[in-house]
Formats: C-alpha cells, sequence, structure tokens
C-alpha cells in the first residue's frame, strides 16, 4: 500500500503570509477589525477600508477612508492603496456589510437599495480593481464574507438574505473564472456572530454563546495559509449553542 503521507502534493508547505499585503473591508469593527488584527500579527501589511477609522496603532497598517457602496470612492481607495503598497495587493477581504430586518412589503425602497450597494455591488466595485493586479502577479486570494443568510431564509430578512445568496454567487462563478490565473476565491459562512450587526435586530440580541469575531478571523487566516494547490471554496461556521444559527 502507497505511503500517501509522501505524496508531494500532500507536503507543501503552508503559504507564508509576512510581508503580504491585503485590503479588508469595513475594518472599522466586528469580524472586519479582528480580521485586520489577526493578518498583522502574521506580519502582513494591511489597508483597512471603512467609513470610520478603528483606530489601530500598527506600523503596517493603513486607514484608508471610503464607503464601498460608492464607485467613485472605490476607486480612489484603490488607486491610493497601491501607492502605499507599491501597486501589489495579495489578499482582498470583501467584509463590509449590513442588514435591516423587516418584512419584505414593510422594507422601504431606500434601505432595499442600501443592503444591495454595499453587500453586492461594494464586492464587485472591490474585486474588479483587484483581479487584475493578482492577475498579474500570479497570486492572490479573495475571501468574501456571506452569511448563514446566504444559505437559507430567513423570515424577515429577505433583504439581507438575498444580498448573501447573491455574495456566494458570485463567488462560486468568480472562483471558476480565476483559478487559472492562480487567484484562490473563498466564501466564508458565519452564523451568529457577536459583533453590533445585531443592534438593528428586534429578535435577536448579541450574546457570549454566539461566535466571536476573532473565531471568523482566525478561520480565514487558516484558509489564507493553505498550501498553494489547495484552495479552499467555502466555509460554514456556526455556534455549538442551537438557539442562534
Amino acid at each position: 500500500m502507497p505511503d500517501l503521507f509522501r505524496h508531494p502534493q500532500l507536503n507543501q508547505p503552508s503559504m507564508d503570509l509576512t510581508n503580504k499585503t491585503a485590503i479588508v473591508t469595513g475594518a472599522s469593527k466586528g469580524i472586519g477589525k479582528a480580521v485586520v488584527l489577526a493578518l498583522l500579527e502574521k506580519g502582513v501589511k494591511v489597508a483597512g477600508w471603512s467609513r470610520s477609522n478603528p483606530n489601530i496603532q500598527h506600523l503596517a497598517f493603513h486607514f484608508v477612508q471610503v464607503d464601498v457602496s460608492k464607485q467613485q470612492q472605490v476607486e480612489s481607495a484603490f488607486e491610493k492603496t497601491m501607492q502605499l503598497f507599491g501597486g501589489q495587493v495579495h489578499i482582498l477581504v470583501n467584509n463590509a456589510g449590513l442588514g435591516v430586518f423587516s418584512k419584505l412589503e414593510e422594507t422601504s425602497i431606500e434601505n432595499w437599495h442600501l443592503m444591495f450597494d454595499t453587500n453586492v455591488h461594494g464586492i464587485f466595485y472591490c474585486t474588479r480593481k483587484a483581479i487584475p493586479v493578482m492577475r498579474q502577479q500570479k497570486l492572490g486570494h479573495i475571501i468574501n464574507i456571506s452569511s448563514i443568510a446566504g444559505l437559507t431564509g430567513i423570515e424577515e430578512a429577505t433583504g439581507y438574505c438575498a444580498t448573501k445568496f447573491a455574495v456566494r454567487g458570485i463567488s462560486q462563478s468568480l472562483f471558476k473564472e480565476v483559478r487559472k490565473d492562480n487567484i484562490k476565491v473563498t466564501c466564508i459562512c458565519p452564523g451568529s456572530v457577536h459583533t453590533e450587526f445585531f443592534n438593528e435586530s428586534s429578535h435577536v440580541t448579541a450574546n457570549d454563546t454566539m461566535l466571536h469575531p476573532k473565531d471568523v478571523a482566525d478561520s480565514i487566516l487558516h484558509v489564507l495559509e493553505t498550501p498553494d494547490n489547495f484552495l479552499t471554496v467555502e466555509v460554514e461556521l456556526r455556534p455549538m449553542n442551537v438557539r442562534y444559527s
């Protein structure tokens, strides 16, 4: 019987993140901020994109103020980031997102468009700028943050679910488009995470039985550090407490 553990593809080293460059959207709080801190600990140079400053004091961190729902702001932020990073970006974490909870017929047109402009169009604006750079490098990893709400419908979260299903559709199509260029695409689907996200919900209150932002950040690090020939297409994360998905 052959020794599978000696197969060359099973002995590839993990990806070394030291001195890689990353853009993390929605970096001011919650999952985004946790991802920024985790990447900095690994020696990554990080541009944190968000509307408000996360006040992270680190030589390798650069705050770029941007609303990802605005195409012009994204393009300006990308140009500034490329100047900071010498024209390279190895990691893009599309984390920025929001949810407004209500029955479909009670959802305002403004809130419907706000969710799609941020959660879906924002990913499109950011990713379409990063891909040409990653393709030229022949190296890159795009992480898209979806949700359990992108796997199953949730009452009074129709609009939010629609956007997170769209994130999964983008991810599943995109990885097939760019894998030949050595660009990885991974969709992360967390369940309930203890963040400010639930401040807008009348049904669920954030509590310690939920996942914590660091749990999600650690999972993202694990995915980023996989060997070159290892592609994680989708990761579903849930808390053990069955009261919260």
